[in-house]
């Protein structure tokens, strides 16, 4: 079979049989083109479908997992079936991207589909100016991600509105009672009592916020970059009655008072502030406390140390731009510097690719109204986005750690228990 271009243009090999050899032969993908060629079983469990021949110009222009991304993202590729079961299929290209003697090859044949149907990029492309990590861009890079919709997150995220990995106390936990053990784990291991006082930096919508002064009667400050966050999570302390205990802010991190707290939680910030960064991060926070109080960092990390790409470049251009993972151990170095005394870590990866599993299904469930809401560019973009990082974290290409430090008390004691309390640490 010869797959035909327009304007009379052909290429010598089917469209479906190019792209099974980059994409690899399984049972359990099936692919079908533009030009009527297929591969793969036909009761395959899913189907990726390549509906234009524009699709096949953006993994010239961008090979691996940036131009199938962009290719799904704008409806030249489709899948029917599970886009979870469909990624891991593809797990080596999603996740690792085209080997360099592969794109080489595939180039060299879609050539003629990128001269005749290349595109610009999506307009849903995150493209922030200025300075990296400038406070300027900072906000910028989070306004992209996280000022979508609040509407949007509540369909994606339950009503927790908690946008951070859950801590499944079983298999069978629902989400919600994940996100509150996750709470009730980070308030153990800070020590969390009535009258503390509680930083919470990249507070999101104000979940931390509000457990500890609801359950454990402590005077908590959030404070988040996202002005949409900081609005819904104030109508929500004060529909919850807590405005006397809880309070959440529109303000970066570097801007917040020195020296007031008797603990600091920050839940999955440290992968928007930068390597470049993250010395100075730990001593604002470490600067923050009193002396005898803890710092939590909850974030997502590397598992080995990374090469000259700090994101996935569909995760860059689409989701977390200007995100930079790190190996724990870089982490909790910085905050041994930065005067900590490290007390414990764990690792959850696990956890959080059953909270991407729940916020996908989530998102299955409300597909409709979501596609209302924010259009379907976008929401095709977050249903990629959970269901290759649900991947990245089953196959340990990503990791989640959290990591308790302690400011030391003049006498160098830590006042810790000799055991931890509630089985935190």
């Amino acid at each position: 079979m010869t797959g035909v271009l327009e304007r009379g243009q052909t290429t010598s090999e089917p469209v479906a049989g190019l792209l099974a050899r980059v994409l690899g032969s399984t049972s359990e993908l099936r692919i079908e083109a533009f030009d009527g060629s297929r591969t793969g079983p036909e009761g395959a469990p899913v189907t990726l479908r390549v509906r234009s021949p524009r699709a096949l110009a953006r993994l010239v222009s961008a090979p691996g997992s940036l131009g199938l991304a962009r290719a799904y993202v704008t409806e030249e590729i489709d899948v029917d079936g599970d886009l979870y079961t469909g990624l891991r299929a593809m797990s080596e290209v999603t996740l690792h991207s085209i080997p360099r003697r592969e794109q080489l090859w595939l180039a060299r044949r879609l050539l003629p589909y990128w001269r005749e149907h290349r595109m610009p990029p999506p307009e849903l492309e995150a493209r922030p100016k200025g300075l990296l990590h400038s406070k300027r861009r900072d906000s910028q890079a989070i306004s992209h991600h996280y000022d979508v919709s609040n509407r949007f997150y509540e369909f994606v995220l339950g009503e927790s509105m908690t946008y951070t990995c859950a801590a499944y106390p079983d298999a069978d936990a629902s989400l919600e009672t994940a996100q509150a053990t996750k709470y009730e784990l980070v308030a153990a291991k800070l020590g969390l009592k009535p009258g503390m006082r509680l930083l919470d930096v990249g507070c999101g919508w104000g979940g931390m916020v509000r457990h500890a002064a609801r359950e454990h009667g402590v005077r908590a400050l959030g404070v988040t970059l996202s002005k949409e966050q900081a609005e819904w999570a104030q109508a929500e302390i004060e529909r919850q009655g807590l405005a006397d205990l809880a309070e959440v802010r529109h303000l970066d991190y570097r801007d917040v008072p020195d020296g007031v707290y008797d603990a600091v939680s920050s839940i999955g910030l440290t992968e928007h502030i930068g390597k470049a960064n993250v010395d100075a991060y730990f001593r604002a926070m470490q600067a923050k406390l009193r002396p005898g109080g803890r710092m939590l960092n909850h974030c997502i990390t590397q598992p080995y140390k990374p090469d000259h790409r700090n994101t996935d470049p569909f995760i860059h251009r689409y989701v977390f731009p200007d995100g930079e993972l790190e190996p724990v151990g870089t982490l909790v170095t910085a905050m041994n510097e930065a005067g900590f005394e490290i007390r414990h870590s764990e690792n959850l990866r696990e956890h959080y690719a059953m909270t991407l599993r729940d916020w996908g299904a989530n998102l299955e469930r409300n597909w409709t109204d979501a596609v209302a809401e924010v259009g379907v560019g976008r929401a095709r973009v977050w249903r990629l986005y959970m269901a290759a990082c649900r991947l990245g974290f089953e196959l340990n290409n990503i990791q989640l750690h959290q990591v308790l430090g302690v400011k030391l008390n003049e006498d160098r004691s830590a006042g810790f228990p000799l055991r931890g309390e509630h089985g935190a640490y």
